[in-house]
């Protein structure tokens, strides 16, 4: 089954490498863009089988999006996909109309799975997120987020900008966690714009300054 779907991502070259990467899958992408309003406007005109929706963009948010479309009555399952694994953003998509919260570092093939079952009407969820989707689904109360500078950080974003602070490179932390370069860059965006900097080096400063520390990075320079 051939699918229809409309990209909304700010990152550039994340959205055309996406792109690509599903196009060589076999499906459709109709529209990739890189502002919200104006994949409202093309979800309106081009009726997709999905959306893929970014959860951070500058303007109006993946969550705004989400709302916008729903409140227009627009039915098209919507996928947010983003780098947060944080519980409230996976409530509040579900709760907002998603049928997916996918993130951004699974495989391409993994990813047209999810977004095939999405489109046969199943809801799904990064697997790390499961039990927090069996919460939703009974009702139970999710742990409110406390306010430290730290709090919306997933444990990798933790992981990540504790290397950050012993002055490692990019290249060196996707050595030493066993991931892409890009993947890092990726992890280090989201870690700016939740502790609200401008430079890895602000955000080094603020880890070393509130003690933040990993397991990890000890076991990579020891082996090092």
């Amino acid at each position: 089954m051939s699918l229809r779907v409309i990209l909304i991502d700010d990152h550039t070259l994340f959205r055309v490498g996406l792109q690509g990467l599903l196009e060589h899958r076999g499906i459709e992408v109709v529209a990739a863009v890189g502002d919200g309003e104006e994949g409202i406007r093309l979800a309106e005109e081009l009726q997709p089988d999905v959306v893929l929706l970014d959860m951070r963009m500058p303007g109006t948010d993946g969550l705004g999006v989400l709302r916008k479309l729903r409140q227009s009555g627009l039915e098209m399952p919507i996928a947010m996909l983003t780098t947060s694994s944080n519980e409230q953003d996976l409530v509040e998509s579900l709760r907002s109309g998603a049928q997916g919260y996918l993130i951004k570092d699974m495989q391409p093939d993994d990813l047209v799975v999810a977004l095939r079952d999405i489109v046969a009407g199943k809801t799904v969820v990064a697997p790390d997120l499961a039990p927090v989707l069996a919460k939703v689904v009974q009702g139970e109360a999710i742990t409110p987020r406390d306010h430290s500078p730290f709090s919306e950080l997933t444990p990798r974003e933790s992981e990540i900008l504790g290397l950050l602070a012993e002055g490692q490179s990019n290249k060196a932390i996707a050595r030493n966690l066993g991931i892409s370069d890009g993947t890092v860059k990726l992890h280090v965006k989201a870690i700016l714009r939740k502790l609200g900097v401008h430079s890895r080096v602000e955000a080094a400063v603020i880890a070393v300054e509130q003690g933040l520390r990993t397991h990890r990075s000890d076991t990579a320079r020891s082996a090092d």
